[in-house]
């Protein structure tokens, strides 16, 4: 069978509260490889809620539903303070990129509570500005970044990430809103580790099957190397994504 975009692979799910410093509680859900012990973990920073950005937002969802049983890569979603998916609404209200931060240590905090291994972020649009100004923590092992559009996270943020040496990927559409390619390798030159790769014919969205791939290869070959590229087809059980989104 072929995986498509509404394909759920098997895995071990389960809802999850965050729980911030400054006392909100934030929803989320962990998705664990059903019977093996997870070689990484994404940690997914959702795009701009007030743009409908969210933990279900499609990438972070197919991420989801497919790593952990193609990659063995736990993969744990939430939705940021004030954010609102289908499974359920964050306390707090949106903190413009700064309040945020507390939901990013939450984040973190909750990996190494639970003994997840080897956590990267995985950010997605302002979810790369929240791994940017937020993210060069000792517990993450590096970020992966999809269309940043480096609005708020600036040079002296990419400076501090510089320092740890940690491994930073940014995936830029050809056509993306925001940033293009040949203007995010300048950008991006701060953070002298930074691999900056440009996505011929995507959009900031990711729309497509064959740009969802390229992604979740990009991801992996990153994360567990010896899973990529990742396979596109499944002969073992499934189920098929059917819910609305919020």
């Amino acid at each position: 069978m072929e995986i498509r975009a509404t394909t759920v692979l098997p895995a071990v799910r389960r809802p999850i509260t965050l729980h911030t410093a400054d006392g909100l509680e934030l929803v989320g859900e962990l998705a664990l490889p059903e019977d093996r012990t997870p070689v990484a973990t994404l940690v997914c920073l959702h795009p701009l809620p007030t743009a409908e950005g969210m933990m279900d937002s499609h990438v972070l969802r197919k991420a989801s539903f497919r790593l952990p049983a193609l990659a063995d890569v736990a993969v744990l979603r939430f939705n940021t303070r004030g954010t609102t998916s289908r499974h359920g609404t964050s306390q707090g209200e949106f903190g413009e990129g700064e309040t945020e931060r507390h939901d990013v240590l939450a984040a973190i905090e909750f990996t190494e509570f639970e003994g997840l291994p080897e956590p990267w972020l995985l950010g997605w649009s302002f979810g790369t500005e929240l791994a940017l100004k937020w993210g060069a923590d000792p517990q993450v092992r590096g970020a992966l970044l999809l269309s940043p559009p480096l609005h708020r996270a600036d040079e002296s943020d990419m400076r501090a990430w510089a320092e740890t040496g940690k491994p930073v990927v940014a995936l830029v559409p050809e056509h993306d809103d925001y940033l293009r390619p040949a203007e995010a390798r300048e950008r991006f030159k701060p953070l002298t580790q930074a691999e900056v790769i440009g996505v011929d014919g995507a959009k900031h969205l990711w729309v497509g099957e064959p740009y969802v791939r390229r992604v979740l290869d990009e991801i992996v070959r990153r994360v567990n190397p010896q899973a990529y590229p990742l396979p596109t087809e499944w002969d073992g059980p499934y189920e098929k994504d059917v819910r609305t989104l919020a």
